[in-house]
């Protein structure tokens, strides 16, 4: 039987009176059994209603354990906000989610706290603090260091608070949430529920250590054990780390040892990793029955006036079940609505031939200035990007006018400090992610798709995202194959996600600006062999909007498409080709998502022609769906099959000679030129 290692209930009682904490007055001690109450109640209800088929999916339940949700939310205010698991129900009722909102969520319906997109594990109501809960484990714990990094960057004085089970524990997520609030010194709890299980895996055989809490110390943290069915002992705790959160001190780790005494989900079967009598055993130790017990005995509160909060609670629970049922469903034409936020109308100005020239990154760096000078939430994370002035230059001359809150150099925690930046967006602030390469973000994969490219959709468009994770892509310095990658065929098939990729430096200032002022995730994607390009560049500030190509050579014969470097290969290919001749139309569509295909089209109309060079392999990238464009809705105006060139399908290599044998060159451009020509 797996045995809790918790305080006794007096020796935590006289720990929380030694430390000031419980001067609750009997409203306040109604209000944490009050608050308890509603979540049993509502999860027995919503565990029948599972049962019924009222609910169309997974529904994660916390009975047993209650007194977490309610002993820490007890101490939150309302711009307070809290990041929770697949098992949230319990701590979005205590931060005030009306019942009735949770079950039409689960109900599907669209009066859901999610409008029916999330269901029992993505819960959203930013309007209360209630920033999300997730289906996969540990993105809360960077989420809320986000949360907390905003707070202290508006100086709002607010807290972040994240929930996740023992099972997270053994997650990265942990270790580089845990570290950067810790140097950070964030205004975060983090707060462990452990349950003994994760999932259906005794903690006792995934942990080295029998205990959560003791692994504070090894980050610099504050860490408490206490017994998770003691809401009194909860709240105390709570009372300590939000005290310490908001005057500055930094976060607190607080395992609370509770049991959940239902199965992992409806419907899963939950004998065949515990035994019954073990949740007999925990069943015994309910926190409700008893908080009770102790509101009768050491608070002298009338048995009575226990009994009418329980009437009362119940009386609500049927009434939001009932509200639920009767709400309507959602309606179809919902489920494409907020993917991505409108776009902003930005003109484009002309372009002054005659503009100084500079290179991208100086460009880039104009940009950013300009931003973080107008926009104080704008803050940057990356490895090297505060007085070293970025790997790359790119937040050069930054450091000494906005410093290290703003210019903040990260561990290398690629995952980590892209959690953190979804947190921060939600929370209202505007990260820029530098990834050096955009190859190191694959290390934070699950963050980019499964959270930052869906928190819009999923809060029915109440959260903005306006985080732009900027790296080098390309091949063509002997890099090899980690430091090579671009990958923009791929992040384009993420829906919510903006892709950019600039080819010169005008196009990447006017861009950058647009992504800094918008509302949605940009990936900026800056190739790295044409980052010493120079290109006139107009002073002063302007946007260039996503989604509008630009032809870079008018040409009649033959349209030819291409971005980053291979836009100049090809130009270069375009420019012999006109002393044989030939006309060619050199096309840049600039952003990969939103996509000109206006442009293309037109350009198709009126050449006859197409050829698309990519870097990347052709396989579902680029070049594919700019032929299957032409094919779909250019057919009737080709004069000859779409051609594609692109590089060979085979990771990056390291030999000059063999990296050459793998990408698209300005000779092999001007040979699939030609034969488009012929055909």
């Amino acid at each position: 039987m797996t045995s809790p290692r918790t305080p006794s209930r007096s020796a935590a009682r006289e720990a929380t009176a030694a430390a000031g904490d419980v001067r609750l007055d009997r409203a306040a001690l109604l209000d944490l059994y009050r608050t308890m109450l509603t979540i049993r109640l509502a999860e027995e209800e919503l565990a029948r209603c599972h049962q019924r088929g009222l609910i169309h999916g997974a529904c994660h339940t916390s009975v047993g354990q209650e007194a977490v949700a309610a002993g820490v939310c007890g101490h939150l205010r309302p711009d307070d906000v809290i990041f929770s698991t697949h098992r949230g129900h319990g701590h979005a009722l205590a931060k005030g989610l009306p019942p009735e909102q949770l079950f039409a969520e689960l109900f599907g319906r669209a009066s859901g706290c999610s409008r029916g997109r999330g269901g029992s594990m993505h819960l959203f109501a930013p309007e209360i603090g209630l920033l999300g809960t997730s289906g996969i484990v540990g993105p809360c714990i960077l989420q809320a260091a986000g949360g907390g990094y905003a707070f202290r960057l508006a100086g709002t004085g607010g807290v972040a608070v994240a929930f996740f089970g023992d099972g997270a524990v053994n997650n990265g997520a942990f270790h580089e949430g845990l570290n950067m609030a810790a140097i950070w010194k964030l205004p975060v709890l983090f707060v462990c529920e452990n349950n003994q299980y994760a999932t259906e895996v005794p903690f006792s055989e995934a942990s080295g250590i029998p205990d959560v809490g003791r692994r504070g110390a090894s980050y610099g943290l504050v860490g408490e054990e206490v017994d998770g069915n003691d809401v009194l002992a909860v709240h105390a705790a709570a009372a300590r780390a939000v005290a310490r959160a908001r005057r500055g001190d930094g976060a607190t780790l607080i395992e609370c040892k509770t049991y959940r005494t239902r199965a992992h989900a409806e419907g899963m079967g939950d004998f065949d990793y515990r035994t019954r009598e073990e949740v007999a055993a925990w069943k015994d130790r309910c926190p409700i029955a008893g908080f009770r017990r102790v509101l009768e005995a050491e608070h002298g509160v009338p048995a009575t006036d226990l009994d009418a909060v329980e009437a009362a609670v119940a009386d609500l629970v049927t009434r939001s079940r009932a509200g639920a049922e009767a709400a309507p469903e959602p309606a179809a034409a919902d489920a494409t609505t907020h993917v991505s936020a409108a776009p902003r109308a930005v003109r484009e100005p002309t372009p002054d031939p005659a503009a100084r020239q500079i290179a991208f990154i100086p460009a880039t760096v104009e940009a950013l200035d300009a931003a973080m000078s107008a926009d104080p939430s704008i803050f940057v994370l990356g490895e090297g990007v505060g007085r070293r002035g970025g790997n790359f230059r790119t937040t050069a001359g930054l450091y000494a006018t906005y410093g290290p809150e703003r210019l903040r150099d990260t561990p290398i925690c690629e995952r980590g400090f892209t959690g953190l930046a979804c947190g921060a967006a939600m929370a209202g602030a505007r990260p820029v992610v530098d990834f050096m390469f955009i190859d190191f973000l694959l290390d934070a994969w699950g963050e980019l798709v499964n959270q930052i490219a869906k928190m819009r959709f999923m809060s029915s468009g109440r959260l903005r995202m306006p985080v732009v994770l900027r790296g080098c892509i390309g091949m063509g310095h002997s890099a090899a194959t980690h430091h090579s990658g671009s990958y923009y065929g791929m992040l384009a098939q993420v829906p919510g996600l903006r892709v950019v990729v600039p080819s010169t430096p005008r196009d990447a200032k006017g861009l950058f600006a647009h992504a800094l002022r918008g509302e949605d995730p940009v990936l900026f994607l800056e190739h790295r062999e044409i980052l010493q390009v120079k290109g006139p560049v107009e002073e002063g500030d302007y946007e260039i909007p996503f989604g509008r190509a630009r032809i870079a050579r008018p040409g009649s014969d033959a349209t030819v498409v291409a971005v980053g470097r291979m836009n100049h290969l090809c130009l270069a290919a375009a420019e012999t080709l006109a002393a044989e001749g030939a006309s060619m139309e050199v096309i840049d569509p600039r952003t990969i998502a939103p996509f000109d295909a206006e442009a293309i089209l037109a350009s198709v109309a009126k050449t006859g022609r197409l050829l698309v060079v990519d870097e990347p392999a052709g396989p579902c990238g680029l070049a594919a769906e700019v032929a299957a464009l032409a094919a779909d809705r250019g057919f009737d105006d080709l004069d000859a099959p779409v051609k594609r060139l692109c590089g060979v399908p085979s990771p990056t290599p390291y030999s000059p000679v063999l990296e050459a044998a793998v990408l698209p060159s300005t000779a092999t451009i001007e040979e699939a030129m030609r034969e488009l020509l012929a055909e």
